[in-house]
């Protein structure tokens, strides 16, 4: 029997689809019998927990359920004391929920596999459960054989409390609960440690890289391997454990990743007919929207020129896309001078310009702490580039919607 482990957080109702479409392709591609472990919360409602069980079912496989809020409340209550500002993060609790694994099981099982929900597993999990981990504690694949930029990442590595070499990804995890039991206090410390450090980018991966990576086997990548990297090497999909991190999962089907995912998520009882509909109303609303934003344009520019403020790398794209003539003003922003510039001329010309900004990651609460209001002196201009000036669409938002 192979155990495979998932913390599932669904506050929405719409996320529990991604754990599903894992669960699914782990099924797909396995003659092993494996029983999932789902660490969950209240958020997990009787629908979803429903499909789950019909999911493992209809593949002759087993799912058993664990209300973290329930059975580890006390814990659950700590690690909500010692991280109390994780609810200001990108994070919610249930990143957490791994470190209940290894008391939520009887003394006699020896080890297990957590995988996060946002991954496809497009190979035989056997073979990564068959991995000898000897006196390791842990088994995960290396950040820097994924590709990532460490010290971007974790400050961690970059501060030197751990290698860069021993750092670690936490989304896919081959677990020796029998050593994992007596790390407790240890991992309560690392908790401690990432709390009063503030390191929050990716608290559960810095508490294990804390406590474990001089413990930890190093697997080849085919175990993890991030959509984002494979992409910019422009692999081809393959028998591997792809990881779906940072809006890297995609409507665009002239993606093979993309399409990876979507071909086992239409599998999944999570794609309907209700799912179609619920597409259709984010688009319709998408149009709704835009509709909305063209009259609110016609109005605001009503009796006003317009201005722009661009970066070197859209000076091109801004003139071609606006159109922008001689007589009309362009700033463009090299370094902070410039942004000083700019709000020298909107106090100057307030209310007789409308200032386009096309800048990626521009701070526009600079403006308007100077009192400038958006979609009256100064809009977003990024949000009239199209796919042929290199700003994609991002579709996540309908995935997760769905």
């Amino acid at each position: 029997m192979i155990h495979i482990c998932f913390s599932n957080y669904d506050d929405t109702g719409s996320l529990s689809k991604f754990t599903g479409t894992a669960m699914l392709s782990l099924f797909e591609n396995t003659n092993s019998e494996v029983t999932v472990h789902i660490f969950h919360d209240d958020t997990l409602n009787v629908d979803n927990r429903n499909k789950f069980s019909y999911l493992a079912g209809r593949y002759g496989q087993h799912v058993k359920f664990y209300n973290v809020e329930k059975l580890f409340a006390k814990k659950l209550k700590e690690i909500d004391n010692i991280f109390s500002n994780v609810s200001k993060t990108r994070f919610n609790k249930a990143i957490f929920y791994k470190f209940f694994i290894p008391r939520a099981f009887p003394s006699y099982m020896e080890k297990a596999i957590y995988l996060e929900s946002n991954i496809i597993v497009n190979m035989d999990i056997s073979e990564l459960w068959h991995v000898e981990l000897g006196d390791k504690i842990l088994a995960a694949v290396s950040s820097l054989e994924i590709g990532s930029d460490i010290h971007t990442q974790d400050k961690i590595v970059a501060d030197g409390f751990v290698k860069q070499e021993d750092y670690f990804s936490s989304g896919v995890l081959l677990m020796n609960l029998k050593l994992l039991r007596d790390a407790e206090e240890k991992i309560q410390d690392g908790m401690k440690f990432a709390n009063e450090q503030n390191y929050f980018n990716v608290p559960d991966q810095t508490i294990l890289n804390y406590c474990f990576s001089t413990q930890t086997l190093q697997l080849p990548s085919q175990f993890n391997q991030f959509v984002k990297f494979a992409r910019r090497k422009r692999e081809f999909v393959t028998e591997k454990i792809y990881c779906y991190t940072a809006y890297a999962l995609q409507l665009n089907m002239n993606d093979s990743f993309n399409q990876l995912w979507l071909e086992y998520f239409v599998k999944t009882p999570w794609f309907n007919a209700s799912t179609v509909g619920v597409l259709y109303e984010s688009f319709r609303q998408i149009y709704n929207r835009l509709k909305k934003s063209m009259a609110n344009l016609s109005t605001i520019m009503h009796d006003k020129s317009r201005a722009f403020c661009t970066t070197p790398a859209y000076l091109d794209d801004v003139k071609k896309v606006f159109n922008v003539r001689d007589d009309e003003e362009v700033i463009t922003l090299e370094n902070q001078k410039p942004l000083k510039d700019l709000l020298d001329s909107m106090k100057e010309s307030q209310g007789k310009k409308v200032f386009f900004i096309v800048a990626q990651n521009f701070p526009f609460n600079v403006l308007t702490q100077a009192g400038f209001i958006y979609g009256k002196d100064f809009v977003n201009g990024l949000e009239f580039f199209s796919e042929e000036q290199g700003i994609l669409m991002n579709s996540y938002p309908l995935l997760r919607a769905m």
